[in-house]
């Protein structure tokens, strides 16, 4: 630690993006922009002209929100507390409207480095600085990339957090590998839950026109529906990688979505932005094999998705009814898929049931937010105030699905398409408890945020849904 020229400790240099955070302040305003003014998109390449050092300070007036919210990776966190005796020097590329705030909070640094607006604190122009202050070899140096490694060529020692082991190596040949931490988390199983899979379980709804016009026994339709439910979950996943690359502050506020793979910093946003395109795109061509009017339900879907998670998610009671009318848009692309019509009763079925879903998703939000003593959830346009209005309006929402469908059995047409309609009367009771059970668990707190995740890990809706799937084929 200590100079051999002049005895002293040397100073401890830190990069921030991908080190010292496991996130990159470029990409983390880039995204707060996206999310609020997505028009100045547009604006980005006469920005970009000016130099990376303007773009980023145009950038940062759109801020991170709390620097303590930020993924901070707890191993650079020691290391600097263990190295208190010396020099401490926060030394980055990142502005420095973004970059003083995180400072002060974390109170460790003597001095801080960074990007001004007019120069951009990297590679060459970083290593120079750095050499300036305090002499080639005269200082350590932590970082995580490719591009640090001219900087490392006139460090005395290299700490590569984060990095690969090839820049490992390339750190070692120029400099002495004080240590190697590689990234945590990532990986395929941090892709997977980004990408929702389990909720794709949602998707099964394009299925219900198949058994509903009893074509299931169709090998050509069975496929058909098989590959739009593969479109469906391709676009969700894009949908949901969105969704969270724009939530990033108000996910890291929340006790369950701030260990989300980009909330927390083991997915990298840059990576983020490169995939939510592909799984878009790749449901889209999926969509148009299928058929040209499910290709229209799943833009619309997407549109609709797309609007919900940059505003229409913060506007009370339009959320809801959002949410309720994506569940019931991918019963109408799976009528598309098929080329089977909709009956006005599968419809508003729909609209009632998912409408007391969604009404459920945000009443247990609201208690998770009572709990932790704020007055309002991050993100969203209710009050904690709102708990007994939801939780009204989501249970006779419930209730009314459950009244369409017994009209729906009693209705002539529908008598007509079962040998035994009696068997349908089953289903009245069944959907009866489970809304009214899931209810009196949301009431007693709990309820999982997500009735989806709830419904598949819980036996008793596993039993309902079972005993519902046998009677209509008893029915039928």
């Amino acid at each position: 630690m200590a100079d051999e020229g002049t005895g002293q400790p040397r100073p401890l240099c830190v990069d921030l993006d991908g080190t010292l955070l496991r996130t990159d302040l470029l990409y983390e305003t880039f995204l707060r922009m996206l999310a609020r003014q997505p028009w100045m998109l547009l604006l980005l390449p006469w920005w970009l002209l000016r130099g990376k050092a303007y773009l980023k300070r145009r950038l940062a007036v759109h801020g991170v929100g709390d620097p303590a919210l930020l993924p901070f990776d707890p191993r650079v966190l020691e290391l600097l507390q263990a190295n208190s005796g010396r020099m401490r020097v926060l030394c980055t590329a990142s502005d420095r409207a973004l970059v003083e705030p995180i400072a002060r909070h974390l109170g460790m640094f003597d001095a801080v480095y960074c990007s001004d607006g007019e120069t951009n604190l990297a590679g060459h122009r970083k290593a120079d600085l750095l050499v300036a202050q305090f002499g080639e070899r005269g200082f350590d140096y932590v970082a995580n990339a490719g591009v640090d490694v001219a900087i490392w060529r006139h460090a005395h020692s290299a700490w590569v957090v984060n990095g690969s082991k090839r820049v490992a190596r390339a750190a070692a040949a120029c400099s002495q590998l004080a240590a190697h931490w590689p990234s945590e988390g990532g990986g395929p199983r941090a892709w997977l839950k980004a990408m929702r899979v389990h909720q794709w379980l949602k998707n099964l709804l394009v299925f219900v026109p198949l058994l509903a016009s009893h074509r299931f026994m169709e090998p050509d339709m069975v496929l058909s529906a098989a590959l739009a439910f593969a479109a469906f979950g391709l676009c969700a996943s894009g949908v949901y990688l969105l969704n969270d690359l724009l939530d990033l502050e108000s996910d890291r506020e929340h006790p369950r979505k701030r260990k989300r793979p980009f909330a927390c910093g083991s997915l990298e946003l840059r990576s983020g932005l490169l995939v939510t395109p592909v799984l878009t795109l790749a449901g889209f061509l999926l969509a148009w094999w299928v058929a040209p009017a499910f290709l229209l339900v799943l833009a619309l879907y997407f549109c609709l998705t797309l609007a919900y998670s940059l505003r229409l998610k913060q506007v009370v009671m339009i959320d809801v009814v959002m949410l309720a009318a994506l569940y019931t848009i991918r019963i109408v692309g799976g009528a598309a898929a098929i080329d089977v019509t909709l009956s006005f009763w599968l419809l508003t079925f729909s609209m009632f049931i998912f409408l007391s879903l969604a009404m459920l998703k945000r009443y247990t939000e609201l208690q998770m937010t009572l709990a932790s003593g704020k007055l309002k959830p991050s993100g969203r346009g209710y009050h904690v105030e709102d708990l007994a209005l939801v939780q009204t309006l989501g249970t006779a929402a419930g209730l009314v699905s459950v009244l369409v469908l017994c009209l729906y059995i009693n209705a002539p047409e529908s008598q007509a398409l079962y040998k035994h309609p009696v068997f349908l009367w089953f289903l009245s009771p069944v959907l009866l408890y489970w809304i009214c059970r899931a209810w009196l668990l949301a009431h007693r707190g709990q309820m999982h945020d997500d009735p989806v995740v709830f419904a598949v890990k819980d036996p008793g809706s596993l039993i309902t849904v079972l005993v519902g799937g046998l009677s209509v084929l008893a029915a039928i």
